[in-house]
C-alpha cells in the first residue's frame, strides 16, 4: 500500500486492491475497472488515481504471488542440482502465471515502454530473484551461455496466454514448458 495516504484513502486502496483480486481471478487481466470501481464502492476516478494504468492494478493483484516466487529463487538458489534448480523455479513460474489469471499479463512487455526491465516491477522483481539460479546454471554448463531470465519470463508468458483458454490449462502449458525445454530433438 502506498504510504503516505490519509486514512480514507487507505481504506479505498485495500477494497479497490481486494475487489481487483476477486476480478482479475474471475475475468483475468481484462476485467473491468468499472466493475471494479462499482464494487468497491467508488468512483473509477478513485480507482484510476491509485492505479493510473491496467499495469499498475495487475502489478498491485500479483504482488504477494511475485514475492512467493522471489523467495522460492532464492531457496533454490544453492541447492542440489543447478539446472534442475532452475527448471523447478520456471516450473514454479508457470503454475503461479496459470493459476493467478492476470498473472502472465502483468509479467508481459508492453510495446510503449522504453525499457520493460525497468518499467514492470513484477519482471524486474523475477529477473533479479532468477538471475543467480540462471547464473550458476550457466557456470555449471548446464544452460547456454547467451540466456537470460528475461528471455525465460517471456517464452513462459507465452506459453501461458497461448494455453489459457484450452480445457486444461496447467497440463498444457507445463507440456509446452518441458517441449521447449528439451527441444524438439528426441531423447536417448
Amino acid at each position: 500500500m502506498p504510504e503516505g495516504l490519509r486514512a480514507d484513502a487507505r481504506r479505498n486502496y485495500a477494497r479497490i486492491l481486494a475487489v481487483a483480486e476477486e476480478e482479475v481471478a474471475a475475468h483475468g487481466a481484462g476485467a473491468s475497472l468499472e466493475q471494479i470501481a462499482r464494487t468497491a464502492g467508488v468512483g473509477s476516478a478513485t480507482v484510476r488515481r491509485h492505479f493510473p494504468t491496467r499495469q499498475a492494478l495487475l502489478e498491485a493483484v500479483s504482488r504477494k504471488r511475485i514475492e512467493a516466487l522471489c523467495n522460492r529463487a532464492r531457496d533454490l538458489a544453492g541447492s542440489g542440482d543447478s539446472r534442475d534448480a532452475m527448471l523447478e523455479w520456471l516450473s514454479d513460474v508457470v503454475a503461479y502465471c496459470v493459476s493467478a489469471r492476470g498473472l502472465a499479463a502483468a509479467l508481459s512487455y508492453d510495446g510503449n515502454r522504453a525499457d520493460p526491465a525497468h518499467e514492470n516491477v513484477c519482471s524486474a522483481a523475477l529477473e533479479e530473484a532468477g538471475d543467480p539460479l540462471l547464473r550458476r546454471a550457466v557456470e555449471d554448463g548446464a544452460v547456454a551461455k547467451g540466456v537470460t531470465v528475461a528471455d525465460l519470463i517471456t517464452l513462459i508468458v507465452g506459453i501461458v496466454l497461448a494455453t489459457e483458454s484450452y480445457p486444461d490449462p496447467a497440463g498444457r502449458a507445463d507440456r509446452l514448458f518441458r517441449l521447449a525445454v528439451a527441444g524438439l530433438s528426441p531423447q536417448s
